[in-house]
């Protein structure tokens, strides 16, 4: 079996350093980031299996790093670890998606007890059914299902449409040159006196970004197409 990684953001070197220790004699691989912006990043890597996350970070908080990796990562286990302890931190960070919360000062038998929890919990419904998820902001595709959603609305594409956005939300974030395009969804050698791609480009947008916000799909010009929330 692999050896499951877990990231732990969190800004007190010292209780992160003892945290990563523990947790790698325990058999896990362990990642340390001590602020919010860098953390949200790393723990979008799918090399991630567990996130740890502190609340009170420099740069963005980790309310803001739950709900953003939530978004874009819907099956990533994530428990807080916080010195925040009101009733109201709790379930403002459940809300945003955390699947646990344990406040400071914890032992740390029942932070391992907690990880392992989350992990099962994982299994248990990856062995049920295991479908592939997509998300960018309120626009969700589900690969397996071949569904697509802006919030909750229900979007109906075609399957080169589909195929396109598919390839696009696996690339958030990459522009992605109109060759590329052609050649991964339609088997093409790029002829650059062809406008398929930029018809397919303009069926997807009446479709999925005409009537809501925020836009997705961006033009770049003289380079290709980016699929990302700005």
């Amino acid at each position: 079996m692999a050896q499951k990684k877990i990231l732990i953001v969190e800004d007190d070197r010292r209780i992160a350093q003892n945290i990563s220790r523990g947790l790698q004699d325990e058999g896990y691989a362990t990642e340390v980031v001590y602020e919010g912006i860098n953390g949200r990043q790393a723990a979008l890597q799918p090399s991630v299996d567990l996130l740890i996350l502190d609340l009170n970070l420099p740069e963005l908080s980790g309310f803001e790093v739950c709900r953003s990796v939530r978004a874009e990562r819907p099956l990533l286990p994530i428990i807080i670890l916080s010195a925040l302890g009101e009733i109201e931190d709790k379930v403002e960070a459940l809300a945003l998606g955390a699947d646990d919360y344990l406040v400071k000062p914890f032992d740390f038998r029942e932070l391992i007890a907690r990880v392992a929890t989350c992990f099962r919990r994982l299994a248990l419904s990856n062995s049920v059914e295991t479908e592939e998820i997509w998300q960018v902001a309120n626009l969700t595709v589900n690969v397996t299902r071949k569904e697509v959603k802006r919030g909750n609305t229900l979007i109906d594409l075609t399957a080169r449409e589909f195929a396109l956005l598919e390839y696009m939300i696996r690339n958030r974030g990459r522009v992605l040159p109109k060759a590329d395009i052609a050649e991964t969804v339609w088997s093409l050698n790029f002829d650059p006196g062809t406008n398929v791609v930029e018809v397919y480009i303009n069926y997807l947008r009446r479709k999925i970004d005409r009537d809501f916000e925020p836009k997705l799909i961006h033009t770049r010009p003289g380079m290709g197409y980016v699929l990302k929330e700005d």
